[in-house]
């Protein structure tokens, strides 16, 4: 009989979505689901969920293929302790104990870290940033999450929080944006698919200039509508881009100075809209750059498919930790 492919399930657990890859050890995803975390305000039912997807997998390729263990990335997720804690772009509040919760459904090993952490590991293992030592992934998504590598190491710092620059502000302030972190303006609240919804809707009521997204509710406008009026000329949608980048430019120009990167990597919904967010972004990160930086540090899409960074990221804890005991 022949043996049983191993593969880790990677899930990332983002604000709107939560993704279940069966991750091989080339990286290849064998089978891929997605569950609406919103949908889910009991953090018990929504690991059970997650585990009746699993079986969905079992059902498929249980002849096949051998689970041999749990890879999550999670806003605010901490290695050390197997923990989400106070994640502002989720709907469980407090410390959220994931890997006790996942133990409840298997024995396997179950290893948790932030999902920007996690998109950095796939980044560097199966993306752009192959033979790279130094470099940065951006995830510009519901929130801003950020992940640091320095000298081929991923940085989590004394208690498995670095890099989050998310919650850094950039207009701190009792009369700016109020983030779900608890503080006012955050990067994250200017600078993601939110931030981008924030700008525009400031856009338009601080003029009269007409818009086609004026006819949109505020539940029905997204960054996806708002990235199509900008394709289509749309003045605010592109005012509203690139205010966007302007922050993120601003802040990045401050990274830099931290660790020295040899790339800053940007991943995630808002970076597909290419030219419209990296330009400006390129820009002003130039324009506030020290001046030994200028001109060396490269600002370059994620070569990850968006739906799979973060999975291949997470499901690569599992491998790395596997094959240390071997």
């Amino acid at each position: 009989m022949m043996d049983k492919k191993h593969v880790v399930a990677g899930i990332d657990i983002g604000g709107t979505n939560t993704v279940i890859g069966l991750v091989d050890r080339e990286g290849d995803i064998l089978e891929e689901y997605k569950i609406k975390t919103a949908h889910y305000p009991d953090v018990s039912n929504f690991v059970a969920a997650i585990f009746d997807k699993i079986e969905e997998f079992k059902k498929d390729f249980g002849t096949t293929a051998e689970i041999i263990g749990y890879g999550i990335g999670a806003p605010m997720g901490n290695i050390n302790k197997g923990t989400i804690e106070y994640a502002a772009d989720l709907p469980w509040k407090g410390i959220i104990p994931l890997s006790d919760l996942f133990r409840k459904h298997t024995d396997l090993p179950v290893l948790v870290t932030n999902d920007a952490n996690a998109a950095a590991v796939g980044e560097m293992i199966y993306g752009g940033a192959k033979g790279m030592k130094d470099f940065i992934v951006i995830t510009l998504g519901t929130g801003l999450g950020s992940g640091f590598v320095v000298d081929g190491k991923l940085v989590y710092g004394h208690d498995g929080f670095a890099g989050e620059i998310g919650h850094t502000s950039i207009r701190p302030g009792e009369s700016n944006r109020d983030c779900g972190c608890g503080k006012k303006g955050c990067i994250e609240t200017y600078a993601s698919a939110t931030g981008l919804k924030r700008t525009l809707l400031k856009i338009m009521a601080d003029s009269i200039e007409p818009s086609d997204l004026r006819k949109y509710s505020f539940e029905e406008l997204d960054a996806k509508i708002i990235h199509n009026a900008a394709l289509a000329g749309d003045p605010i949608a592109i005012k509203a881009f690139d205010h966007t980048g302007k922050m993120l430019g601003f802040k990045l120009a401050d990274v830099v100075a931290h660790t020295n990167p040899e790339a800053i990597f940007l991943f995630g919904g808002l970076a597909l809209a290419r030219d419209l967010i990296f330009v400006p972004t390129k820009k002003h990160m130039e324009e506030n750059l020290l001046s030994i930086y200028r001109g060396k540090v490269k600002l370059l899409e994620s070569q990850l498919s968006m739906q799979n960074a973060a999975v291949l990221g997470a499901s690569s804890l599992v491998w790395s930790e596997n094959e240390r005991h071997l």
